[in-house]
């Protein structure tokens, strides 16, 4: 695949542009619901807490189901399945918004939008082979990444600007409207033939089935454990990273925020790199440098002496999850069967959010018991030790394969 090839994806496919629409619109979404949510929460009163369920609920809990979510992918027509996700969500936000109900009918709301969710992401991963040739889809997936966490990232500005004008509840309306117009836009996609092989075996038997071709093939199951496992140790930045601007460089309110910036512009300088040269790589080893620099970014993140230097070492780290993702996904789908690609994508994804979300209760302990800059070197520590054992392991399954 060559440069022109790969920058010219979006021009060339409509069908994916279809997708890449929609899913940028739709993440677009994610990020204004959820800050809308959290400034919601907080106008209630124990706005930490309420924070905290609330990270429960977007990540934890549809996580669980992750493998069913997969499995109905694999089920049904692929642009059914996603524009019926999209109106899902948007139904289900246009709900809170109308009612603003309390916290705990709140939760329950935002996790069965979030199952919804759960499901879009492993049939949209499934879609690109079926939308793409195949030596596209570095590039697909990489333009997909840029379109997803890009606009993601702008959807706080977004909602800054609109809540001066349109309040918590209009935000929220804005967001269910993110969604209807994300399935609108799928619209004019061919269908996709789902990926299950005719049988169609109940979504139980399915759902087993999945995670047994998971667990039985070598590969797949290392780098699914290793990525459980790095998101384990990686995601307590979105906890603590505040907690080091804060009170350990003693930075500002304003400087606090840039630090979480910073891996959205690595992640928004590394997609668009991947696009025009990732086919230059083999996927493993992508991958697996991928871990690396995320795990590495969090520990010097720790030993960082001023904002400036963690910016720029966030920023680095961005890179390094751009790399992940990209090489994840390409290699998923060129390797795992079409018939069980969603499920594998579904119980991927889900054991992520499950992960996450030990990540975010073991990282609230560890700041209770240390500091911030503990908390991060713990966690970029055990996040490389993590990549030299999945690397190990990498390495050991393909020379046995061979």
């Amino acid at each position: 695949m060559t440069a022109g090839r790969s920058g010219s994806l979006l021009r060339r496919n409509a069908s994916f542009r279809f997708l890449w629409t929609s899913r940028s619109v739709s993440y677009l979404g994610e990020s204004l619901g959820l800050v809308a949510l959290l400034v919601y929460l907080e106008g209630r009163g124990g706005a930490a807490l309420g924070a905290a369920m609330l990270l429960l609920a977007i990540d934890f809990v549809p996580g669980l189901f992750g493998p069913v979510a997969g499995a109905i992918a694999d089920r049904f027509d692929l642009r059914r399945v996603l524009i019926c996700c999209e109106v899902s969500q948007a139904a289900l936000t246009a709900i809170v918004a109308l009612t603003l109900p309390g916290l705990v009918p709140l939760l329950v709301l935002v996790a069965i939008r979030r199952f919804a969710a759960q499901i879009y992401l492993p049939a949209s991963r499934s879609a690109v082979p079926l939308l793409v040739d195949d030596e596209d889809v570095e590039s697909a997936n990489s333009t997909l990444g840029a379109g997803t966490y890009g606009l993601e990232a702008a959807g706080p500005l977004v909602a800054a600007a609109l809540f001066p004008l349109l309040g918590v509840q209009g935000v929220l309306a804005v967001t269910a409207m993110t969604y209807a117009a994300a399935a609108f836009i799928l619209v004019p996609l061919p269908g996709l033939a789902p990926g299950a092989d005719g049988e169609h075996p109940g979504i139980v038997a399915a759902t087993r089935a999945g995670f047994g071709y998971l667990w039985a093939t070598p590969t797949v199951r290392v780098i699914a454990l290793g990525f459980f496992a790095v998101v384990v140790f990686s995601g307590v930045d979105d906890v603590a990273l505040v907690f080091l601007a804060k009170d350990t460089l003693a930075a500002s309110d304003a400087a606090a925020a840039a630090l979480y910036a910073g891996v959205g512009i690595g992640l928004a300088v590394g997609y668009p790199l991947l696009a025009r040269y990732g086919s230059r790589f083999a996927m493993l080893p992508l991958l697996v440098i991928g871990f690396a620099v995320s795990s590495l970014g969090n520990l010097l993140t720790g030993l960082a002496s001023a904002v400036v230097a963690a910016l720029l070492i966030q920023v680095v780290r961005g890179l390094g999850l751009s790399a992940l993702d990209v090489a994840l996904n390409t290699y998923l789908q060129r390797t795992v069967p079409q018939n069980v690609l969603g499920r594998v994508f579904g119980t991927l994804y889900g054991l992520v959010g499950v992960a996450a979300g030990i990540s975010y209760l073991l990282g609230g302990v560890l700041l209770q018991l240390t500091d911030a800059r503990t908390t991060f070197v713990v966690a970029g520590g055990g996040g490389l030790l993590v990549t030299v054992a999945t690397g190990y392991a990498l390495r050991r399954t393909l020379n046995r394969r061979d």
